[in-house]
């Protein structure tokens, strides 16, 4: 069931209907994970059996972690806990690809047989709701939290509206949710969920802004995109930098909007859940982006992988191959292919390059240049550079296309004589890409932008959202395109 859909719109609206005429929290909180069942079953049908299997597996092996009485077997029960999550997300996710590298692997020392591909769907939101559920078991091997009643910890694995595609939920950070609202009523002696005013006004904002980004830029200038990386071989360098910063706008206002629709469902109902955007195209290095990019996956790999792993308490060598080996997982987390990991190796080594010049040159942070306006341009620009470079194999699956791409993006070549008749096949595209800049610039300059506009009052709030989705419905093709990352 996609956001963008009328029939989200209708579902949205009778499950929060649903849930502020009962007035028992019990009940409520079994209708939500029915709604939530109900939603993802919509969207992959049977496999919702996998969804079901996990929240079972990991509650049970909760409750298991929670009783041991030894900290070897609680680290026993962890494992196999998190060998069962990471070979269902595998065997799924990953199977093929891994069949195909051995074939390839086999052609070339002649082998004669090719092993078959296995005939399996790609379970929808997969690795979201296993990095969900991971969180449940080991904040109980970390003491962080307490086993929960099921109903509970069901709805944090499926609450529905971050479930296909993120902000990735933490148990210790959702859970106590359910609890609190209880704690909060009691002297009401009401267990309900409580809609207020200001939620539901800030709740609304963020989903319409989310529709707006959605439907109003990431959807109008995908043809753009997708016209230059079809076949980019041939492409001249503007062309090809035109595709960078097209798809990294897309990208952006794709998964940014359905990170605030699923905020301003949750919201509605009375649930907070982390932000996953602050103006990442603002950062000033890599490390800066990683804290404004999808920053519920980013701070996931480094507390459970990063520190894990131990972070930077051993050797700078140690760090840097750390920082690598991180976001070459998260690029292959993406998905089973390797422009996926090559764009989190990238990733990787701007991190550890970041990392190494600034032990190398401790003083810089103190520089006066790079603390002056103009230094943090330079940086803000030299860091998206990089950025976009690495959304080229990101968008583009074949390596040669990929690897032609990137060439033309680093080594301008300056040739026009395509540019113009390529600008006019595509104007609306390039000028909601400079209304994007423009827009980001000023919201950067005066943030708090959902604050503000939740804030007006009541006649000028409804005419700026009356505003904004006629413009949607103005320049809505008639398609609803998938979310990108709905196929991560």
């Amino acid at each position: 069931m996609l956001f963008n859909s009328i029939e989200f719109i209708i579902f949205f609206v009778v499950v929060v209907s649903v849930i502020y005429t009962i007035k028992i929290r019990k009940f409520q909180h079994l209708f939500l994970l029915l709604a939530s069942y109900f939603f993802f079953y919509y969207s992959s049908n049977y496999l919702i059996v996998l969804l079901i299997f996990t929240t079972i597996w990991d509650f049970y092996f909760g409750e298991m972690i929670y009783k041991a009485h030894t900290m070897k077997t609680k680290k026993i029960i962890l494992a196999i806990s998190l060998a069962g999550n990471l070979g269902l997300l595998g065997f799924f996710k990953y199977s093929n690809f891994a069949i195909t590298q051995f074939n390839i692997m086999g052609n070339y020392f002649d082998f004669k047989e090719q092993v078959p591909l296995l005939e399996i769907a790609l379970p929808i939101a997969i690795s979201f709701y296993t990095f969900h559920s991971i969180t449940y078991t080991v904040s109980i091997y970390r003491n962080q939290i307490t086993p929960v009643k099921f109903l509970d910890y069901a709805i944090f694995v499926s609450f529905f509206p971050q479930l296909v595609a993120g902000p990735i939920l933490r148990a210790k950070e959702f859970l106590p949710q359910l609890r609190e609202k209880l704690d909060n009523l009691q002297n009401l002696r009401l267990k309900q969920i409580i809609i207020e005013n200001s939620n539901l006004k800030f709740g609304i904002t963020m989903m319409a802004l989310g529709f707006f980004k959605k439907m109003f830029f990431a959807d109008n200038i995908a043809p753009m995109v997708n016209d230059i990386f079809l076949n980019p071989i041939g492409s001249d360098s503007i062309t090809i930098v035109l595709g960078a910063i097209g798809f990294g706008i897309q990208i952006y206002c794709d998964f940014s909007g359905y990170s605030d629709i699923a905020i301003g469902a949750a919201l509605i109902m009375g649930f907070k859940i982390p932000i996953n955007f602050n103006k990442p195209y603002f950062a000033t290095s890599p490390a800066d982006f990683w804290r404004r990019w999808h920053i519920s996956l980013s701070t996931w790999l480094r507390d459970y992988l990063y520190i894990p792993l131990g972070g930077n308490r051993g050797s700078k060598f140690r760090t840097y191959l750390n920082l690598i080996s991180v976001m070459f997982i998260g690029g292959l987390w993406h998905g089973a292919s390797w422009n996926f990991v090559i764009w989190g190796l990238l990733h990787g080594m701007y991190l550890a390059i970041h990392k190494l010049f600034s032990d190398k040159f401790p003083g810089l942070k103190n520089n006066k240049f790079f603390n002056s306006k103009a230094g943090k341009i330079v940086s803000i620009l030299v860091t998206q550079y990089f950025v976009f470079l690495a959304w080229i194999p990101f968008r583009i699956g074949d390596l040669d296309a990929a690897l032609y791409s990137m060439s033309k993006y680093m080594l301008f070549d300056f040739k026009t004589h395509d540019t113009i008749s390529f600008l006019a096949g595509h104007k609306l595209p390039i000028v909601l890409m400079m209304l994007f800049i423009s827009l980001s610039f000023i919201l950067y300059v005066k943030p708090n932008l959902y604050t503000r506009i939740s804030n007006l009052k009541i006649k000028y709030w409804t005419l700026f959202l009356t505003s904004i989705m006629i413009m949607v419905f103005l320049f809505y093709n008639g398609d609803s395109l998938d979310f990108i990352y709905f196929k991560f």
